[in-house]
């Protein structure tokens, strides 16, 4: 183990990532308090916060009794075929990341109902501080716990048993893949329901408390956005450091001395991150008194600019790791924050405007125009990312690439916590609505809501951009391996089981994407039969003078998302054993380049075109092309309703779909043989 002489101490730096964990950990729980400190509200506001609470609860608790079935199995397998060590990591990355989710989740459900009061109270700054902070629990637990559960088995198991660290990878994608995928299923199910119910036909407000699937709607946002994308930026975070450390084993393994500083480097750039990360959240918090845009977009853009300060420290502190490595860590810095911006455009500037505008001939114009700029947001982003791969495997080989991608996500943090943040604001609006705090206040949750749209959406196109770069170093990785047992090991286009192996991973995006969009609509079914029958049948509803049956709506979207997430969980587990063992190492290899192609630019297209839409239909309810009620505002709610599973549900299952399949072919990949 490498030792720093710090006079007369010595410190082991393998143990630097799981004790800064701990202190992110710490510091998460520093923000919860702050965020407990706000008052939740008197009355209906505290009872609606309640229901929420609790339906977010009761849904990731039903979620977690089925994951862990389907763990269980996962880690007799692992047991069974690669051993004590890879079974146990399996165990810590499903905890984790899990871990993670719920405590993200359950941070989120408290500070929405405080933000709408701090809103009411307090006025603008304090409802940006306490929903900034809601988020932030998230983006600490994301990056605090990656840290603390890799870290800490890398501590144990080192070079010995690195292979086993994979399983990590494949404990902490199965649970992100559940979690996107059933929370996705369970938001947009509520979402579609009480919108095509509540807004076309009963001509209710959004978030109308006279509608049964307003509270399952938010319910969503929370087990969907909240601990969902959690999970999702969990996974990449987790499988890019494994994927380095991979690489940086098969040249340990080839003779080079000095890959085992590389081994280290990424799990001390991810702790660097952290500490940019909680850097960037006081950042946020200093400046929240100004304009909430300007506050977010400092603490996004300086972290990573402090983080690119400290992994030249840490990159000259290790002397069998190359200067050239850091450049690679600024290309994937620099293309996250890019990617960011691109999507910003795409969902928030004039190609919003001219779907919008589209609206005023109908909604088959607005469902083109929207198809078109989602297609067409696709084309810079790829560009960018094959900038990176260029650059840095120019720069530091097939290595560079995983550096890349730990250099995009070392700040998960920062960005985590300001993507979260958007759920906890529309939240916010949702109660504020619901309990009648009136105009004033929900004009400030709106226009943080506003906000918390772009950020979501940025955060949307980092995590695309995070999950290609990621999944693209464990592909690399799982060749590295492969070609440490089977010398002769390549993935070349002329070689017919390669291209076989590209069109079955093609055709695997277009048919998860289809089975989750067919989930929903099934969802949504049941959900807009049961909100019409309430209103049709409890007399005083629609006047406003008896409840409506809200717990109905969330047992619906609970029960129907449980059911439909698991074949999609198994075909992204299963497809690599079955093409691996049954094709070859070179058919998984090809399966996984088109699979790769095939869910970058399927995620980029379907969670842009979805944010594009959405934001078009908030432009027209601003007042503009006529407003609510207007022709062209119903059309742009059409774009909005086939846009929700769009960018919420079948975009993001893309991201975990390739880092799913990649690692669980690298933890295969020794068992494969050609």
């Amino acid at each position: 183990m490498l030792l720093f002489k710090n006079g007369d101490h010595l410190m082991n730096t393998l143990l630097i990532p799981p004790v800064l964990g701990i202190v992110g950990m710490l510091a998460a729980l520093v923000v919860y308090m702050l965020v407990m400190k706000y008052p939740d509200g008197q009355d209906k506001v505290k009872k609606i916060g309640d229901q929420i609470h609790n339906g977010a609860l009761a849904f990731m608790k039903t979620e977690y009794k089925y994951l862990l079935i389907f763990i269980a199995v996962l880690v007799v397998l692992v047991w069974y075929a690669l051993g004590i060590h890879s079974a146990i990591a399996v165990v810590t990355g499903a905890a984790c990341s899990s871990l993670a989710g719920f405590i993200g989740m359950y941070a989120a459900t408290k500070a929405n109902v405080r933000t709408a009061t701090a809103a009411q109270e307090d006025g603008a700054a304090a409802a940006l501080s306490v929903s900034f902070y809601g988020g932030s629990v998230m983006g600490l637990c994301v990056a605090s716990l990656g840290l603390i559960g890799l870290g800490t088995l890398y501590y144990f198991f080192n070079v010995d048993h690195v292979h086993a660290l994979e399983g990590f990878g494949m404990g902490a994608s199965v649970v992100a893949l559940f979690s996107r995928v059933g929370g996705g299923i369970f938001t947009k199910s509520a979402d579609v329901g009480a919108d095509l119910v509540g807004k076309v036909e009963a001509g209710i407000p959004e978030d109308d408390p006279r509608n049964p699937g307003v509270i399952a709607d938010n319910v969503g946002d929370n087990v969907g956005d909240v601990a969902g994308m959690g999970s999702d930026i969990f996974e990449s975070y987790c499988g890019s450091m494994i994927a380095s450390i991979a690489i940086a084993y098969t040249l340990v393994l080839a003779g080079n001395d000095g890959a085992v500083d590389m081994m280290k480097l990424p799990l001390l750039l991810a702790s660097s991150g952290l500490v940019a990360s909680i850097l960037g959240i006081i950042i946020v918090k200093l400046q929240s008194a100004k304009a909430p845009a300007s506050a977010l977009r400092s603490g996004t853009l300086l972290a990573p600019v402090i983080f690119v300060g400290f992994a030249w420290f840490i990159i000259q502190a290790l002397p069998g790791v190359s200067n050239a490595v850091w450049w690679c860590v600024i290309a994937g810095a620099v293309g996250g924050v890019l990617i960011g911006l691109i999507t910003e455009y795409y969902t928030g500037g004039k190609p919003v405007k001219d779907i919008a505008e589209s609206g005023e001939t109908g909604s088959a114009t607005v469902m083109i125009s929207g198809l078109a700029v989602g297609m067409e947001s696709v084309v810079i982003p790829i560009i960018v990312l094959a900038s990176i791969i260029f650059v840095s495997t120019g720069l530091s080989g097939v290595y560079g690439v995983g550096i890349a991608a730990v250099g995009m996500l070392s700040t998960v943090g920062i960005t985590m916590a300001i993507d979260a943040y958007g759920p906890v604001a529309d939240n916010a609006g949702g109660i504020a609505e619901m309990s009648g705090m009136g105009k004033e206040v929900r004009d400030i949750t709106d226009s943080l809501d506003e906000l918390g749209n772009t950020t979501a959406a940025i955060g949307k196109g980092f995590a695309i951009g995070a999950a290609a770069l990621a999944a693209l170093a464990i592909i690399s990785a799982y060749s590295a391996v492969v070609t440490v047992n089977n010398p002769e090991f390549s993935l070349a286009l002329t070689d017919p089981i390669v291209l076989v192996g590209m069109f079955i991973g093609a055709c695997i995006p277009f048919y998860i994407a289809s089975i989750t969009m067919k989930a929903v609509g099934d969802a949504a079914f049941e959900m807009i039969n049961e909100i019409r029958r309430q209103f049709k049948e409890i007399v005083g509803l629609m006047e406003g003078t008896a409840d409506p049956d809200s717990e109905k709506c969330v047992e619906i979207a609970t029960r129907a998302s449980l059911k439909k997430m698991m074949l999609p969980g198994v075909i992204a587990v299963s497809m690599p054993a079955v093409v691996g063992f049954g094709l070859g190492a070179e058919a998984l290899g090809g399966m996984l380049a088109g699979g790769l192609l095939g869910c970058v630019s399927l995620a980029l297209m379907m969670a842009n075109a979805g944010g594009a839409w959405d934001n078009a239909k908030k432009y027209v309810e601003k007042g503009n092309l006529g407003g609510k009620g207007s022709d062209t505002h119903a059309a742009t709610v059409v774009g909005d309703t086939v846009g929700d599973p769009f960018k919420d549900t079948s975009g993001p299952s893309m991201n975990i779909l390739i880092n799913v399949m990649a690692i669980v072919s690298l933890v295969i990949a020794p068992l494969l043989s050609i």
